[in-house]
């Protein structure tokens, strides 16, 4: 049928009703997580006219909503809404340090997605948009996306400090914000959203906006996790030197 929805996260399927309102948050349907950064009613699904519509019911938090092949992504800001058409959309979003993942099937998409015959880039650099990252911009990302990129599945994440990135890296904290501001100035010039904000904000905000976009736009992936030990070793063995 047409109107069969369901919603995954963390090893759970929910079944969502076409008559129905399916609230997630830290009450509702999909109740994710005692995290008191996320509000109560977040998310809702609903059936509108044979369409389902996924809508940011809350206040202060957004979330990154894409297709399963990161070929199309929109920022779901409070009071938006989006129609839900492809087979399987991913939604990232992030309250406090945690950072959580939920994919929404459906049974019968209105979008089909195709795959396009493009041939691989091979030229030393990772592209999204008009923005190339260089290697050790690359490396940067995946220090703070390593919890989500290890995880199986849905789920939820605590995504590192800025401290502990660095050191997982084997950098000095000087560096490591170096390369988080010039990669925030590139994707927030690109139109990336979120990734500016106000003094007090700002620090963490980026960190987690910006894990957000590369998971979704597939900026990075678990493929790329062993140049994180290999980053590392080099750092270590430049700094003996």
């Amino acid at each position: 049928m047409s109107d069969q929805l369901s919603v995954e996260f963390a090893g759970e399927e929910f079944a969502v009703a076409p008559d129905e309102v399916f609230t997630v948050g830290r009450e509702g349907d999909l109740a994710i997580d005692d995290n008191l950064f996320l509000h109560r009613n977040f998310l809702t699904i609903r059936n509108v006219e044979g369409l389902w519509l996924l809508s940011n019911v809350g206040t202060r938090l957004s979330a990154t909503v894409t297709d399963t092949g990161g070929r199309v992504q929109a920022w779901l800001a409070p009071g938006a809404r989006l129609p839900l058409v492809f087979a399987a959309t991913t939604v990232i979003f992030s309250a406090g340090p945690t950072t959580y993942e939920l994919t929404i099937h459906a049974a019968e998409p209105t979008f089909r997605e195709t795959q396009p015959p493009f041939a691989d880039d091979d030229d030393g650099l990772s592209t999204i948009g008009d923005v190339p990252l260089t290697h050790s911009q690359r490396v940067m990302i995946l220090a703070l996306a390593e919890p989500v990129l290890r995880r199986e599945g849905t789920g939820m994440s605590e995504l590192p400090t800025s401290v502990q990135a660095a050191e997982r890296l084997g950098w000095t904290l000087t560096r490591f914000n170096r390369k988080l501001d010039n990669v925030c100035d590139k994707l927030d010039r690109a139109g990336v959203p979120g990734l500016r904000g106000g003094v007090r904000s700002y620090a963490t905000n980026r960190r987690v906006r910006l894990v957000e976009h590369a998971i979704a736009a597939r900026m990075v992936t678990r493929d790329d996790l062993p140049l994180l030990d290999l980053e590392h070793d080099n750092a270590v063995g430049l700094a003996d030197d």
